[in-house]
């Protein structure tokens, strides 16, 4: 018997899964291969940059091994890239299983979707590259090529893997998987019924609810501000790198970056490296 479960990992209490738009690449294509080698359906997805959120349509048995595959998956490509070994192993995983009866099925798709609004990096979910945002209702064609157009060194370069995936599955502009490759739309938009309820979803989301409370334009990503940091720590300070900081200037550098780019606490954490609790007494003047 198949079931419905919201997958979500912890975030990373320092750094970030994704550090750049290649990591994200990776990322997506992972999803692809994991939904394929598992025989998972992925209902919805998102990749940020601290934390990964899916909803799935698989046996009880299924959905932990599929989110292990993905943490093991991952974590050889961003070892073969950092040099950082099993960086995901012990970060934990909360698997809750949803409904369509109390509707908690619609509110967990909702809330994945959302995820990036909430954080201020979009307006709208439709326009958020790293998950499965602009499937649904979505009526532009498909643009890319399709995986049996590619060579098999061509594929496998793209990959990064030897498995062979479905020849109609779509790679887009991204140079990725597309998602409405593997992800069901024509089945979420049955369940759905009309856009105007798969809206309703969306806007009343608890992420909905907190993009709202926020009154600043979406701020820049995470790999963007993480890539203009090391030239703000050389043009401030005459230094290469974070560490070589005394606290006051690291508190002038997180002063510049909140003025900057807008950055809250949690992408200061995430691009810096430095523990929340550091992070915390600079930007309070403890320092």
């Amino acid at each position: 018997m198949k079931n419905f479960y919201l997958i979500s990992t912890d975030h990373l209490k320092s750094g970030m899964l994704f550090g750049d738009e290649d990591d994200f690449r990776a990322g997506m294509n992972i999803v692809a291969i994991c939904a394929h080698l598992t025989g998972v359906k992925v209902l919805s997805f998102i990749l940020m940059s601290s934390h990964v959120h899916f909803v799935v349509h698989c046996s009880p048995y299924e959905a932990k091994p599929f989110i292990d595959k993905y943490k093991t998956l991952y974590s050889k490509y961003y070892c073969r890239k950092y040099g950082a070994s099993e960086f995901l192993r012990l970060l934990k995983v909360d698997i809750q299983e949803v409904f369509v009866e109390d509707e908690s099925l619609f509110r967990a798709i909702a809330y994945v979707v959302m995820n990036c609004v909430a954080a201020n990096l979009t307006p709208n979910p439709f326009l958020y590259a790293w998950g499965s945002g602009s499937v649904l209702f979505n009526t532009i064609p498909n643009k890319g090529r399709t995986l049996g157009e590619m060579s098999q060194n061509a594929r496998r370069k793209l990959l990064k893997s030897r498995v062979e995936l479905p020849a109609e599955f779509i790679v887009g502009d991204g140079s990725y998987i597309l998602p409405r490759s593997y992800v069901p739309a024509k089945y979420l938009e049955a369940i759905f019924k009309t856009p105007k309820r798969y809206s309703y979803f969306l806007n009343s989301s608890s992420k909905a609810r907190l993009r709202l409370e926020k009154t600043e334009a979406p701020s820049f990503s995470d790999h963007i501000v993480k890539a203009a940091l090391t030239n703000l720590i050389n043009s401030l300070f005459r230094q290469a790198s974070l560490e070589s900081l005394n606290d006051r200037q690291k508190a002038e550098l997180i002063r510049q970056v909140q003025r900057r780019f807008s950055s809250d606490e949690g992408q200061i954490v995430r691009i810096s490296g430095l523990p929340k609790e550091e992070v915390n007494r600079l930007i309070n003047g403890f320092y």
